[in-house]
């Protein structure tokens, strides 16, 4: 068995969309499913389906809710990518800034839940930074330090 895709609920299809492609994903199709828009998105060696919800309501606060259960973020490692993880969610930052100042799409500022931190995750010590979604749901960056 491999991992076939990630499904995301959002409020906003189109917000959803162009956050997801500033992070480097691409759609590949859009179709309905049922009631809904729904696309499919690759990149970042991943495949992500999107999926309007008609009357959303707020997801819950998987990062601040230290009581939640269920399934909590995406990671995406960007070691092969970035040299310095606080350099690469800075330059994401300031893509995320100019577009909402070029934009009247409504593209929001990055936001930011955990900054830069070095953690030990088994032997390994890894950058890592959470960052949120348009729904606010959290996303993990993480990128392997040299031993």
């Amino acid at each position: 068995m491999i991992l076939h895709h990630v499904s995301i609920r959002t409020a906003n299809i189109i917000k959803a969309i162009e956050f997801y492609e500033l992070l480097g994903f691409t759609v590949k199709e859009r179709f309905t499913t049922g009631y809904t828009l729904a696309c499919w998105l690759e990149g970042l060696g991943g495949r992500l389906e999107l999926m309007q919800i008609p009357e959303p309501k707020p997801a819950p606060d998987a990062f601040e809710d230290e009581h939640y259960v269920g399934y909590y973020h995406l990671s995406f490692d960007v070691t092969n990518n970035a040299l310095s993880l606080p350099r690469w969610l800075q330059e994401l930052q300031n893509k995320f800034k100019k577009i909402s100042q070029e934009n009247s799409s409504g593209v929001s500022p990055l936001k930011i839940l955990l900054p830069p931190q070095q953690q030990m995750i088994g032997d390994r010590v890894y950058e890592v930074a959470f960052i949120a979604d348009t729904d606010n749901l959290p996303i993990e960056i993480i990128k392997r330090m040299e031993n």
